[in-house]
């Protein structure tokens, strides 16, 4: 593990608020995979997938990607359940994963450089540490790998609700209580350390997003089912076997950016540095401040150490050529 480096601000694009990108719905293996192109805008950029954390969507991307259109040409996805993605029978880090590298092959765009937030980085270690031949780059923004001390997590209200047999319901009741001005506000406090730090227009994309949550049936479902998903895979982690979210943290091969916000209300913020010392070729960026979604909270800090990253997998990527 080292200290992740900083390229300079003036290698990105002037700032700018860009409307979210542009979607389009993808049927595959027999449901709607939603997918949202982020085109890149100069010669020889490299393919990028993005996948978001619970609850959230392919808009969580929107600013980032665009900082990086210039050397990446991006795709970001909504998981099963979520944004306008269809619902899925199985809702785990593992069947997650299986959908992403579904993906990435019915693309044809592989290998990538891969980005996963909170959720989404736990499913993106589980895809590089099983499928290393499609993951060029790993980047993990507050990724949601186990540790089990919930108090130090919001989410940990939740736990007693997996014990009780019609949990689901009372989450989907609760949430249907909820007016979305309300819901906004409250993922908006957990999420997010500066609030000021989010433009207006970003807030109104975020109550946008939760309205479409109020109106797709299965959200409440899908968000109960992936927690307790994440949840057995944290404990499974440190049983015995092959199913550990850290040995295949482990395993990982491509060169990997991660980062942590020291504010982070949602994943306890000692993962970050745990998540760089067993990547072996990892560098780790920690952000005072700043909460559980750093690339909306201060993407162009966060563009600036995957620019780094880019220019090191670059060199690594040309070595193997030569003598590969």
């Amino acid at each position: 593990m080292k200290r992740a480096t900083l390229r300079p601000d003036h290698l990105l694009p002037e700032p700018a608020v860009p409307p979210p990108w542009p979607g389009r719905e993808v049927r595959l293996d027999g449901t709607v995979t939603y997918v949202r192109d982020t085109p890149a805008t100069a010669p020889g950029a490299e393919p990028a997938l993005y996948v978001h954390g619970l609850g959230g969507s392919s808009q969580n991307w929107t600013d980032l990607a665009y900082l990086l259109a210039d050397h990446l040409d991006g795709q970001a996805i909504d998981l099963p359940g979520f944004g306008r993605s269809e619902p899925s029978r199985r809702y785990t880090v593992p069947a997650f994963a299986d959908r992403v590298i579904r993906w990435i092959e019915h693309s044809g765009r592989g290998p990538v450089h891969l980005f996963g937030n909170s959720l989404g980085g736990a499913i993106s270690v589980q895809v590089a540490g099983v499928r290393p031949d499609l993951v060029r780059s790993l980047t993990l923004i507050s990724p949601a790998l186990p540790f089990l001390d919930f108090r130090r997590s919001l989410q940990g209200r939740m736990l007693p609700l997996l014990a009780i047999p019609r949990g689901e319901r009372l989450v989907a009741w609760h949430l249907a209580q909820l007016a979305p001005e309300v819901m906004a506000r409250q993922v908006m406090e957990a999420c997010v350390a500066d609030r000021s730090r989010i433009c207006e227009q970003r807030r109104e994309e975020a109550l946008e997003e939760i309205r479409l949550r109020h109106a797709a049936e299965h959200h409440a479902a899908a968000y109960f089912r992936t927690f307790r998903g994440l949840v057995s895979t944290f404990l499974r982690s440190y049983l015995p076997g092959p199913g550990s979210l850290w040995r295949l943290a482990g395993a990982v091969q491509a060169p990997t950016l991660v980062v942590g916000g020291r504010a982070d209300r949602l994943v306890d913020v000692r993962v970050a540095p745990q998540t760089a010392r067993v990547v072996p070729d990892s560098r780790l960026l920690m952000l005072d401040g700043v909460g559980h979604v750093a690339q909306q909270e201060v993407p162009r800090l966060v563009a600036r150490a995957v620019l780094d990253l880019l220019a090191e997998a670059g060199l690594a990527a040309r070595r193997f050529d030569v003598t590969g």
